[in-house]
């Protein structure tokens, strides 16, 4: 796809406008490209903008861990469905000499936030108020974490790093068709949830190729440029949100900006088959979960089962449900509850947790304890390798599409709506039929649950592949099968990003399938008791594979994602 429409201003970035310069990009005519094989380096996120940016960060002699800051930054101003400042995430890094990272900037209650506050007069949940509108705000995490990784890491300057996005605030971009539908779609979200008009909202419709322009926004980033961490967390900007939170009726302080610190925690690592996978420890589940999948799928020859075959899928279902089955009963912020990681994860555990597997049938979920928690699908991942041999995977999030909704006025940046991936009245199901925990329940400075899964495998102790998805609770499953597929499967990396996926979560008691799902598959599984739904897209998987001959980057056909290099 190619993005080209003369009648528009061409807004050059960085140094120069000619097309032939090397530190140009041209935000009126870009191309969506799928996969690149380079020599040296590559960038893979969910806009083409932001992977140009990534990769000119990296030609500039930035390493993995600056194209992956200017990244995030440009997604921000580029793909406001999940990009963010106003959210948060986590990064997993490692070195070409195998040392190793991870960063948890996950957005954390506000410090007057209280277990039972999405409770109605009838004791009830009230999912609205967790998700729409200012209440439903975490304190944003992403700003913190981005400046935490470059203080340890970084190698270009934070400003130069921050600009590009300035650029694309100030001067603008054409927006793709699918970036239209989506402003049009929650245009009256945006005039229902703010209290200062912003720019998603005009008069008419969106169309693809209009120039979408973020002033606000670019003011806020030069504030972050200018000023460090501090000119988000306090000062200007931070009397803007919080303005906006006594407008709205939000509960987010110039105490709980101030305090918020991203976390340096320690990996989940953990041998399969060879490799060794890195990936990210509580509070996002994925890395505990993706240890138990894997570790009760190393018991079983899946790689002689065949790729798609019934018994795999099969296999790989009753995997997902123990997993999944576990994760609500023992899991939450580990700075707040105590976790049985060790236990979880234990070889003689995994091994008795599908000792009940029969391949005549399923498990019923009915017989398998505890359930899952809801989480929204949109969030976003970008997956990075520089030169040297330097990785980076990062997912970020504000939860639901556009977050609250809610745009902090006269500074641009949408809020998430993290509040309702915690358990809104644990113990009980919520109106989906979902159950929490008093693991994952809401309290003062406490991080919401995660499913975010950002995953590095490394070959004799360097990076060989590099991946995460977006997608809610169907995160862990997609990294999970992206996994298999490659290192048991070994399908080409297109193949193990663009076929088609499943889900199971526990509850309900259902595989969830993409619509081009093999019906013969689906048709065997079925005569022996399993259930089928159809759903829209599973996840957009962004993986990076280093090469003997050097880096191949394929990007998920199921968005405008796009890949970058040289």
């Amino acid at each position: 796809m190619k993005i080209t429409w003369i009648s528009l201003y061409i807004g050059c970035l960085f140094i120069g406008c000619s097309p032939q310069s090397k530190h140009h990009i041209d935000a009126y005519d870009y191309e969506i490209v799928k996969k690149v094989e380079r020599q040296k380096a590559a960038v893979v996120s969910a806009h083409p903008l932001a992977s140009e940016v990534g990769a000119l960060v990296l030609k500039k002699g930035g390493n993995a861990v600056d194209a992956a800051i200017a990244t995030q930054l440009a997604l921000a101003v580029v793909y406001p469905n999940a990009g963010n400042l106003g959210g948060g995430g986590f990064m997993v890094l490692q070195t070409h000499e195998g040392d190793i990272a991870t960063y948890d900037y996950r957005e954390r209650a506000p410090g007057i936030a209280s277990r039972d506050m999405y409770l109605n007069e009838s004791g009830d949940a009230d999912s609205t108020l967790s998700r729409d509108g200012h209440l439903a705000s975490g304190v944003p995490g992403t700003v913190a974490g981005l400046f935490a990784s470059h203080g340890d890491y970084g190698r270009l300057p934070m400003e130069e790093l921050i600009q590009p996005a300035i650029d694309l605030a100030a001067k603008g971009f054409a927006i793709t068709e699918r970036e239209a539908r989506g402003l049009n779609r929650t245009k009256s979200d945006f005039e229902k949830y703010n209290t200062v008009a912003p720019a998603f909202v005009k008069a008419q419709e969106w169309r693809a190729g209009d120039t979408l322009i973020q002033a606000d926004l670019a003011h806020t980033l030069e504030r972050m440029r200018d000023q460090g961490a501090s000119g988000f967390y306090e000062g200007e900007t931070a009397d803007l949100l919080v303005a906006e939170m006594k407008r709205g009726g939000g509960i987010i302080s110039h105490a709980d900006m101030k305090g918020y610190q991203a976390v340096k925690r320690e990996p989940i690592l953990f041998d399969y088959k060879g490799y060794r996978i890195i990936t990210m420890a509580l509070p996002s589940s994925g890395g505990v979960m993706m240890q138990q999948m894997m570790g009760m799928l190393e018991n079983y020859p899946i790689e002689n089962y065949g790729y798609g075959s019934p018994k795999a899928v099969q296999l790989m279902t009753e995997i997902e449900r123990r997993a999944y089955a576990d994760r609500t009963e023992y899991m939450g912020d580990p700075d707040f509850v105590k976790v049985p990681v060790n236990e979880l994860v234990d070889k003689a555990y995994l091994k008795q947790r599908m000792s009940d597997y029969d391949a005549a049938g399923p498990t019923p979920s009915t017989e398998v304890k505890s359930g899952l928690i809801l989480e929204h699908e949109e969030t976003t991942h970008l997956s990075v390798v520089d030169e040297e041999g330097n990785a980076v995977a990062v997912t970020t999030t504000l939860n639901g599409a556009y977050g609250s909704r809610v745009i902090v006025g006269g500074a641009g940046f949408i809020l998430n709506n993290e509040m309702d991936d915690f358990s809104a009245k644990p113990g009980t199901p919520n109106k989906f039929g979902l159950l929490g925990t008093a693991s994952n329940a809401i309290a003062p400075g406490k991080r919401m649950l995660s499913s975010m899964t950002p995953t590095i495998v490394s070959k004799d102790n360097k990076p060989y592949l590099v991946l995460g998805t977006p997608g809610g609770s169907t995160i862990i499953t997609s990294v999970f099968q992206t996994l298999v597929n490659l290192l048991d499967f070994e399908l080409s990396v297109e193949d193990a990003v663009n076929n088609p996926k499943f889900h199971h979560q526990w509850q309900p008691d259902v595989i969830y399938i993409e619509r081009d799902f093999s019906p013969t598959v689906r048709a065997s599984l079925e005569q022996i008791g399993y259930r089928f739904v159809e759903r829209g897209p599973i996840g957009r998987t962004e993986v990076i594979r280093l090469t003997e001959s050097g880096v191949e980057a394929v990007a998920d056909k199921r968005g405008d994602d796009s890949a970058a290099g040289y």
